[in-house]
């Protein structure tokens, strides 16, 4: 007999949609259009949303894989936990200068560029740890930022202009993601350079000694010096510890271990709540 006229177009139908989307329905019989239409769209559009998260695996580990990079080679600078002034003490103490990190102000200044744009089209990347459990891109970030506003505050050299666009870089940038979550991380979006932020007078003074017991030339005015880092430090202090709080990350200094008073609602998990993950081991020092 004629293949053709074994099944009226009604069978046919409903015998190859339930093949092509494995469906699994019973024997070819009497069966409703309009309901067995539908349950085909259903399953096609199932099987198109598998298919595209498919497709955008590979965007997104490339997007994770790029941003990760520059976090890894950060500890070799910065340590770990991350610290601006590490990175500053790294450099002076190797008989260096500001002038070696203009590449490390602009490599950073291009990855801000690149994780506003990943991270406000890809939001779930914002959440994504590093490999390494005390690795985080968000400490990394602090302190990056911190290290710039320190060089461009404290540290007795002419004004670097790399920096300071690494520093716009980096405040928009984190800005730009915070408001992708609608106004959970509360900030100014134009503060003023004598604003409030959270990092204390005591800590700076701290800071300043360090760098200067490490040979790095610091201004001698410590009050100016104060003065200008609190006028960098205000243009992401906020963003970057809503932004630590809402990823819960690991434990670092001027970061993830403090937030502020009206950020309590903001979901995550809080200061030392979290996994305190200090370095697991120190190089002895030089005999």
């Amino acid at each position: 007999p004629d293949p053709l006229s074994l099944f009226t177009l009604e069978e046919a139908l409903f015998l190859s949609g339930s093949s092509l989307m494995t469906l699994g329905f019973a024997a070819v019989g009497s069966h409703d259009i309009p309901v067995m239409l539908l349950a085909f769209t259903q399953a096609a559009l199932g099987m198109i949303f598998v298919a595209l998260l498919i497709a955008y695996l590979p965007t997104i580990y490339s997007a994770f894989s790029d941003r990760e990079m520059l976090v890894a080679l950060l500890e070799a600078r910065a340590g770990q936990p991350p610290t601006g002034v590490t990175i500053l003490q790294r450099v002076y103490l190797n008989n260096g200068n500001a002038i070696l990190l203009d590449e490390t102000w602009s490599r950073w200044e291009e990855w801000f560029a690149r994780i506003e744009e990943s991270h406000t089209s890809l939001v779930a990347l914002v959440f994504f740890r590093s490999p390494m459990p005390d690795r985080h891109w968000i400490t990394a970030a602090g302190a990056v930022l911190d290290a710039a506003s320190l060089l461009d505050s404290t540290v007795d050299t002419p004004r670097n202009t790399r920096s300071v666009l690494m520093i716009r870089a980096g405040f928009l940038s984190l800005r730009r993601i915070a408001d992708f979550f609608g106004g959970t991380i509360p900030y100014d979006p134009d503060p003023a350079p004598d604003d409030p932020i959270s990092i204390s007078r005591i800590e700076f003074d701290e800071v300043y000694d360090e760098l200067k017991a490490a040979g790095v030339p610091v201004i001698e005015d410590r009050d100016a010096a104060w003065r200008s880092f609190a006028g960098w430090r205000v243009n992401y202090d906020r963003v970057l510890l809503g932004l630590a709080r809402l990823t819960s990350a690991p434990y670092a200094p001027w970061s993830s271990d403090r937030t502020m008073p009206d950020m309590q609602h903001i979901p995550g998990m809080t200061p030392f709540d979290a996994f305190d993950l200090r370095p697991k081991y120190e190089i002895a020092p030089e005999q």
